[in-house]
């Protein structure tokens, strides 16, 4: 062998161990990265934040696509991941009483972090530096040592219980969330005892937030009637003068440039975190946007109609391969997704379908529907009847699935729409009942949670609940409007 070969062949052999060393500094498993962000779940996780719902609902959504986000990044052979800017709301976890100058009112540090690398170590790095959280847990070798006896494939329970032996709280000085949760539910009151210590607040509260509603729904009549919208909502749990302003907001543009509002015609308008047209077709305004961004927003919508349009025929296209089955995109089932990501979604599951010839009866499967997701790896049925498919799914095992689950589906949407329809029924029995406001519920409450709920209110017949706006939750709360929560399970 040349002098040459040898030294071609010395440095193929350095610059291959020196990119397994780069893989292994880099790499970080499912299993590592949930013990690395274990103090930013203890900080952020929506279960301690269960008297603030709009705080415990912006965490639940972010961690949701903090954990496709992590998922897309250890598949095999992924790429660059689209940046992403989610919000959190950060609770002190520490005993102390130092206070935090960016401490919110309600007691925590509004964080937003960015997410932009393409290995999973940089990421978990990122989110904890960004929260202000310790990072030398990472740094020991062992970590690194230990990266690549992990599956590749190991998924992330963001939503697993985390429990921990209890000398860790007393090393650390973290609260215990087994031992709070159970002292709560050790001091919940009856329902009657609390409305009795409760009512007077709520009502107070109403009375003052009264000519704020009453300017709230002028503005919405005002605004859609004079644009022509479908109508204006809220993806957020905020309150009445929070909407006001947003509101008023929309309303002074429309002052200013009426011209821009005209392509909102026959559209619903949705105010968010984020601007853009969202899966279902609605029109995204983001609440810490500016009138040129909105007006941008508003100039683009002609693209973003083509857009929906390619995604309806996409739909069209999948249904008829699938023997009727229809895509669908329950927004209370998971996180906000824009037109722009559910067209990439589709457009890739019917081409996984054109690859390989399916033998389904045209109406076969007509009436039932799906999901599509990017980070599941199996598919499955829902217990509301709807099947959930992997965006990547096998197309000849996703036939054999679909058929034979087709019966179990048909039933579980059949008494989904009876569980609706009752609900329907014993809610407008409740109104009448006990002469409430509006009654409404979180959209963790099951439909049959609400029934037993609705049915325990009607029996018991409290007059102290009359002319109030209750919502059911899991928790008791007097929010800032007036407006009561009370747990769907509350004691008698």
């Amino acid at each position: 062998m040349s002098v040459n070969s040898l030294l071609r062949c010395s440095i193929r052999l350095k610059r291959k161990h020196v990119a397994t060393h780069l893989v292994h500094q880099r790499a970080l498993s499912g299993a590592d990265a949930v013990n690395a962000l274990r103090p930013f779940y203890f900080a952020v996780h929506p279960d301690f934040f269960g008297q603030y719902p709009r705080e415990r609902e912006v965490n639940e959504n972010s961690l949701k696509r903090l954990n496709g986000y992590l998922d897309n990044l250890q598949k095999p052979g992924s790429r660059s991941v689209q940046p992403m800017k989610l919000t959190f709301y950060v609770r002190d976890t520490k005993d102390s009483s130092d206070v935090q100058p960016d401490l919110l009112a309600s007691g925590f540090r509004s964080v937003s972090v960015t997410l932009h690398t393409n290995d999973v170590l940089s990421t978990v790095t990122n989110v904890l530096k960004s929260c202000s959280l310790p990072v030398e847990h990472m740094k020991g070798p062992k970590a690194s040592a230990e990266t690549s006896k992990s599956p590749p494939g190991a998924g992330l329970p963001f939503y697993r219980p985390i429990k921990w032996d209890k000398s860790y709280y007393t090393f650390t000085g973290f609260r215990d969330p087994e031992e709070e949760l159970q002292q709560a539910k050790r001091v919940e009151p009856a329902l009657i005892l609390w409305l009795r210590n409760n009512e007077p607040e709520a009502t107070k509260k109403h009375s003052a937030s009264l000519p704020r509603r009453a300017e709230l729904n002028r503005l919405k009549e005002e605004l859609c009637h004079k644009f022509d919208l479908s109508d204006i909502r809220w993806q957020r749990s905020w309150g009445v003068s929070h909407r006001c302003c947003q509101l008023q907001s929309l309303s002074r543009l429309s002052q200013q440039n009426p011209e821009a509002l005209i392509n909102l015609q026959g559209h619903t308008v949705v105010f968010a975190d984020q601007s853009g047209m969202n899966a279902s077709g609605h029109i995204m305004l983001g609440t810490m946007d500016v009138h040129h961004q909105w007006t941008k927003l508003f100039e683009q919508l002609p693209g973003y109609r083509s857009l929906q349009q390619q995604t309806d025929w996409l739909k069209e296209r999948i249904s008829l391969l699938l023997g009727g089955t229809q895509v669908v995109h329950v927004e209370r089932l998971r996180p906000v997704q824009s037109i722009a990501e559910h067209y990439g979604t589709l457009s890739t599951f019917h081409k996984s379908l054109m690859s390989r010839r399916l033998r389904l009866h045209p109406r076969s499967l007509q009436g039932l529907t799906m999901l599509l997701e990017n980070d599941r790896s199996n598919p499955s049925l829902h217990e509301m009847g709807h099947f959930i498919i992997p965006t990547n799914a096998d197309p000849p095992k996703l036939q054999v699935f679909l058929q034979s689950h087709a019966p179990e589906a048909r039933q579980r949407t059949q008494r989904k729409n009876q569980l609706q329809a009752e609900e329907e029924a014993v809610v407008k029995l409740c109104l009448q009942n006990l002469s409430l406001r509006s009654l409404s519920k979180e959209p963790s409450v099951s439909s049959s949670q609400m029934i037993l709920c609705c049915r325990r209110l009607v029996e018991q017949r409290s007059p102290l609940m009359q002319g109030l706006h209750i919502c059911v939750s899991h928790f008791y709360s007097v929010m800032q409007d007036g407006d009561l929560c009370v747990p769907w399970d509350w004691k008698s």
